[in-house]
């Protein structure tokens, strides 16, 4: 079930929602709890049985760290994590390992295997290590009831894709929290602007994108490559931006507090700011639970560049088990790296320069992203800085790029933080909660609405993470 279908809006959530307003915490917490199972298993009713195991061990883990006192304690954390790390591993890299090895001996030496990969497991996995992880260094309380835990790791809003929250930031909300009218409205209007992030702007452009890299790459020409490259940069930061909205906003309508996951990065002026900004709960995982345990930058530069090394292979790994995914990591980690080296020094001394090497950075790496395999990856990329070699091969442009791409792409650009940074504060004040806002909700509610019904391109990138 995703959030901008019709069945999620119209009944799931309606009912979800008047059902746990008139319930205590005591039994909204039960009541979540079974409508966020309800919610995973709507697509896919036998994975729910792995996300009840996954909250079942962690959550004896956890009790178990908290009852042993010696050293033992080291064991079972690490029994612990391994046993996560296995789940997540052979549903999402299992084939991927078995098809490196092949390619090693040259040979088939085992079939690969096709596993259907649960939707979200790398995001409640996550969450899963954080919690055991932060009862095992006493930064939080274990919780013996199993009902809290299972709500931490399954909590509907961010199951699917995020962001990823730590239970010593939510905890003390689930065993008290109070909903009020304003709250839920505060929760409702951020989830309109997510749903329209979604909706209206990350669908058109995903159209547009899907198109252009559905042709065959020896047919586009160096204006497809660009359109189709700056198309995905644009919808895939509305789609991961849209749903972390209406994550946040719903988390509000039921008493919850999330994170924020998004701060305008596409505004960055490095890399490394771009992570502060970009897919924030994602940046802190890493740097809390793995680049800081690694020595962070504490054991001299060589080994810092190390670390960083470690944790963008792997951050390109956890999105995907394709090289294309390690390729992206790397790519990111190596400008992470040059601008320690010095180069960002000179960012710092070049604003205007430094936004847009950072966006262009980033654009190319999207590329990598998206693209299937390393080759097709260099051969697209090979069209966009190359544009006299790679010329019009007969197709129109009226088949991926029209009037309706041009408007919302406009607005797209606009969107990711040039109106909020040049928009006076005076305004930007009088613009919240005021009504003619609450009238703009409205009607982007009813275009989306109107949209959802007669459209059946829905896709979120994130849920294949």
């Amino acid at each position: 079930m995703v959030f901008s279908s019709a069945i999620f809006l119209l009944m799931f959530l309606p009912v979800t929602f008047i059902v746990n307003f008139f319930l205590n915490n005591k039994f909204s917490n039960v009541w979540l709890l079974l409508a966020s199972l309800f919610f995973y298993a709507w697509g896919e009713p036998v994975f729910v049985l792995l996300m009840i195991l996954s909250i079942v061990l962690n959550w004896l883990v956890g009790i178990l760290i908290t009852k042993t006192k010696d050293k033992k304690r080291n064991i079972i954390l690490t029994v612990g994590i391994i046993c996560n790390l296995s789940l997540l591993g052979y549903y999402k890299y299992a084939g991927f390992a078995v098809s490196i090895l092949n390619r090693l001996a040259h040979h088939e030496v085992l079939p690969v295997p096709q596993i259907a990969l649960p939707i979200g497991i790398s995001f409640f996995t996550f969450q899963a290590i954080s919690y055991i992880v932060d009862v095992y260094r006493n930064d939080t309380e274990c919780s013996f009831n199993l009902i809290n835990v299972a709500l931490y790791i399954s909590f509907f809003p961010q199951l699917i894709a995020g962001p990823i929250v730590k239970y010593r930031d939510i905890n003390k909300q689930i065993m008290n929290r109070k909903v009020n009218w304003l709250k839920v409205s505060a929760g409702f209007k951020r989830f309109i602007y997510g749903l329209s992030k979604k909706v209206l702007i990350s669908n058109v452009l995903g159209l547009c994108a899907d198109t252009i890299y559905s042709y065959d790459i020896s047919l586009l020409d160096w204006k497809m490559a660009w359109i189709g490259a700056l198309a995905y940069t644009f919808q895939i930061y509305y789609d991961f931006s849209g749903y972390s909205d209406m994550a946040i906003g719903l988390g509000k309508m039921f008493g919850f507090d999330i994170l924020e996951n998004f701060n305008y990065p596409y505004l960055s002026k490095s890399i490394s700011e771009f992570w502060r900004r970009w897919h924030i709960s994602l940046g802190s995982w890493f740097r809390e639970y793995l680049y800081i345990p690694l020595g962070g930058n504490r054991k001299g530069e060589f080994r810092t560049y190390i670390n960083l090394f470690i944790v963008f292979l792997l951050t390109g790994l956890w999105h995907g088990a394709n090289f294309t995914f390690v390729l992206w990591g790397l790519y990111h980690g190596f400008f992470s790296i040059i601008e320690r080296l010095g180069f960002g020094k000179w960012l710092k001394k070049h604003n205007v320069l430094a936004t847009i090497y950072c966006f262009l950075v980033v654009n190319f790496g999207w590329v990598m992203f998206r693209s299937t395999c390393i080759k097709d990856c260099l051969r697209f990329i090979l069209r966009m800085i190359l544009p006299f070699k790679y010329t019009n091969k007969g197709i129109m442009i009226q088949n991926y790029f029209d009037l309706k791409v041009l408007f919302i792409g406009i607005i797209a650009i606009l969107g990711a933080g040039i109106v909020k940074k040049y928009t006076p504060r005076k305004i930007a004040d009088k613009w919240k909660d005021s009504i003619p806002e609450a009238l703009y909700c409205i009607f982007i509610l009813v275009l989306c609405l109107a949209s959802i019904a007669s459209n059946t391109y829905n896709p979120f990138i994130y849920f294949q993470f």
